[in-house]
């Protein structure tokens, strides 16, 4: 039997998912101890049931890192058949390498964890740069589901076909790229130099009259916004018509949205892989086909 298991950041999420898949669904109980630390139960058995624990590393990633391993140890100690968590934004994969003496490569620490209490991982298009793909993180199966067919499923149905679809930097051309050929709307892709994690620079490409153009850009995170708020400012200055941002993980940190839309943003939109109030794309069918 399947069982479907909503954590603290996923409620909602996996109770879209367990209807569409035809699965049982329970939420997990959990809270604090005085001291802080983490308690949990299983409201039903888990017995003989392939568990799936979704779970998204935003907010808090440390406490929701926490809770999903001892969510999933526990449900093997309760005798479930098998344990599948499905993490729809997986934090932790920033830090890939070891740019300073001394630091902590999270991102195999965090791989570590999982993989030594899940049996399967399921995420979505998580932030993979120096790494080709999970496997080489996870010695467990691990899926990469990817939200541009629903991101260009969105854009067709909200925007005309002249609208231009912008990817601002070399890394977030790949799901501008992806979703503007499959509804066939014109992209480009802009150039981004980083002084630090705070300060960026974009340079738009010369020679194109963006005077009255209607604007998408698209990128699978927005974190603190920087790199989207710079972009929307350059377009603005070009006298576009609107800027649109849509996101895959809408972290939003620092005050994010209230910067985009002070930029010049007409509308901010993500994906539900965290909990967010700009999520208006919905990745719960996606997720429920992975359900076997």
């Amino acid at each position: 039997m399947k069982m479907v298991i909503g954590l603290r950041n996923s409620g909602d999420l996996a109770g879209k998912i367990a209807k569409k898949a035809g699965a049982s669904y329970s939420p997990l109980e959990s809270g604090n101890f005085p001291d802080g630390e983490s308690y949990l139960r299983f409201k039903k058995p888990v017995k003989g049931n392939t568990v799936y624990l979704v779970q998204s590393l935003h907010p808090d990633p440390n406490d929701s890192l926490i809770e999903l391993v001892f969510a999933a140890r526990s449900a093997r100690a309760q005798g479930a058949s098998k344990i599948v968590g499905v993490v729809p934004y997986l934090a932790y994969m920033r830090q890939d390498k070891r740019f300073k003496e001394g630091e902590c490569i999270s991102s195999r620490h965090m791989a570590l964890l999982l993989e030594r209490s899940l049996d399967e991982l399921i995420t979505v298009d998580p932030h993979l740069h120096r790494y080709n793909s999970l496997s080489e993180l996870f010695s467990v199966p691990a899926k990469k589901l990817s939200a541009v067919k629903e991101i260009a499923k969105f854009i067709d149905k909200k925007f005309s076909k002249d609208s231009i679809i912008i990817g601002p930097d070399e890394e977030s051309f790949q799901w501008a790229m992806t979703v503007a050929a499959i509804i066939k709307h014109k992209s480009i892709i802009f150039n981004k130099r980083r002084s630090s994690s705070r300060k960026v620079k974009i340079k738009i490409k010369k020679g194109f009259d963006w005077k009255g153009k209607r604007i998408v850009i698209i990128d699978d995170i927005i974190s603190t916004g920087h790199t989207m708020v710079e972009t929307v400012k350059e377009l603005r200055r070009r006298k576009v018509k609107a800027v649109h941002c849509i996101c895959v993980h809408g972290i939003l940190a620092e005050g994010a949205l209230k910067k985009l839309k002070r930029a010049g943003a007409k509308t901010v939109v993500s994906c539900n892989t965290i909990p967010s109030q700009t999520n208006k794309i919905d990745l719960s069918g996606l997720i429920a086909k992975e359900l076997k």
